[in-house]
């Protein structure tokens, strides 16, 4: 063996900064840069959010990285080179510094849903001239320091599961803008493009079987190593004021209207796998593969599809395939995509994927009974999984203080408050989550309630 991954040629200049250094990033955005055209001019640096972690091990490496394309049929292995720097989160002074340089052109984000709406919290640090903690807070220090040193324009990408994601961000690093110094809002909304996007790509944790995987079948130490699935995809719209890399040379599609794109992806590979989730977990499975496999919960699956399909309307969005596409990648048994992580913030993500599909449905007459389902079985996997992480823990924990219809109620609440106060809805989800609960975990087969 020939020892840890190192770089024998120089890497390319520094041209994008990540906030999210994690195993998704790797597998999409930077796979993404590797591939494109001209990747030898986009260099990426990538911070860590929570932990140091994974910059202290792919620093070891010069930030190279080993991605594991893994299908039923076997195993491709690829080095990827694109990120230059990985950097510990908490190391605010050079991320500004980045921020504050011309040569840097696009800001990625892979922060998680809840954290765009944390940046109030690093308000009062940015006006003591401290260093902010949250993601959102970072961001404003970083373009405070861009427009000081007059870099020009860049744009910032969220590559987070969140509809309309491009004017989340905005809105998030505005708001926070807004209360610190209106005179950098201004120049933010004049100088900073926020592009939507719809990204996909399957990428479960990497394990130490993964790491020795790599090890025998490439012959060098790769500790920072990606699984992830053949398939990926990028979708993206908005403008590059200081230029991108041609990300469509590796595939990635460029639109004037993302919203039937992210919706796609939202409700039919995101909220099926909340519903695999949570009804796999109650169900006794930790897979995505083994909860498809479950009728009850296949089933479960197929309805609420059969319910969004209703709303994604144009041909070129070619649900028939897409669906069919879905069922494959679930049902690759290789890639180990556990349940319990797709289980964690579930208040955000059901407002994403359920909430929109059931007032959808309600709006047009009718029940939206599988809509209704996922809130129900995640109402039920709380019941037995108390203190889940999630951004409304506080809230979740004291609504399960209550029992009965006030329980689901105050669930639903978190969710939607509007619906919450509808008496047949609560009664229908609070009537499906006890209907699937009856259903034998080891039955296997048959409908879900």
């Amino acid at each position: 063996m020939s020892g840890l991954l190192r770089r024998t040629a120089p890497a390319a200049p520094v041209r994008i900064v990540h906030l999210g250094l994690g195993a998704f990033h790797r597998s999409h955005q930077a796979w993404y840069t590797q591939h494109a055209g001209d990747a030898g001019e986009w260099g990426i640096a990538s911070f860590t959010g929570r932990r140091p972690d994974a910059a202290t091990v792919l620093a070891a490496q010069d930030g190279l990285f080993t991605v594991v394309e893994r299908s039923d049929s076997g195993d491709s292995f690829e080095v990827v080179g694109s990120i230059v720097e990985a950097v510990d989160g908490a190391d605010v002074a050079r991320f500004v510094e980045l921020l504050a340089a011309p040569s840097t052109a696009v800001v990625t984000l892979t922060i998680t849903e809840a954290a765009y709406g944390l940046g109030a919290a690093d308000l009062s640090v940015l006006l003591a001239g401290g260093e902010p903690t949250t993601p959102m807070g970072r961001l404003v220090a970083g373009l405070a320091a861009r427009r000081a040193s007059d870099a020009g324009p860049l744009a910032v990408v969220s590559c987070d599961n969140l509809s309309d994601n491009g004017n989340v961000a905005r809105n998030g690093v505005l708001s926070l803008a807004r209360e610190f110094d209106a005179g950098l809002a201004a120049w933010i909304e004049a100088n900073v493009s926020f592009v939507s996007t719809s990204v996909d790509r399957i990428t479960p944790r990497t394990t130490a079987s993964d790491i020795s995987a790599v090890a025998a079948a490439c012959g060098y130490q790769d500790e920072a190593p990606v699984v992830t699935e053949p398939f990926h995809n990028w979708v993206l719209s908005g403008a590059f004021p200081a230029g991108r890399p041609r990300w469509e040379d590796a595939g990635a599609v460029f639109v004037d209207d993302i919203e039937p794109y992210e919706n796609r992806k939202l409700w039919l590979l995101n909220g099926a796998h909340s519903i695999l989730a949570y009804a796999g977990q109650l169900r006794g499975h930790t897979t995505v593969s083994e909860a498809l496999a479950d009728p009850v919960c296949r089933d479960a699956v197929e309805e609420f599809w059969d319910e969004a399909s209703k709303h994604l309307p144009g041909e070129e969005l070619r649900i028939t395939e897409y669906r069919a596409a879905l069922l494959e990648r679930f049902g690759n048994s290789r890639i180990a995509h556990h349940l319990a992580q797709i289980a964690l913030d579930g208040s955000t993500k059901l407002r994403m994927r359920a909430i929109p599909v059931l007032r959808a449905e309600r709006a047009d007459g009718r029940t939206g009974r599988a809509a209704a389902r996922m809130i129900a079985v995640w109402s039920a996997f709380l019941a037995v999984q108390p203190g889940l992480q999630d951004p409304l823990s506080d809230a979740v924990a004291q609504a399960s203080l209550l029992s009965g219809q006030a329980r689901t109620a105050a669930l639903l609440a978190l969710l939607d408050a509007e619906l919450a106060k509808d008496a047949g809805v609560v009664s229908l989800i609070h009537e499906l989550g006890e209907a699937f609960a009856a259903v034998p975990a080891e039955a296997g087969s048959g409908t879900a309630a």
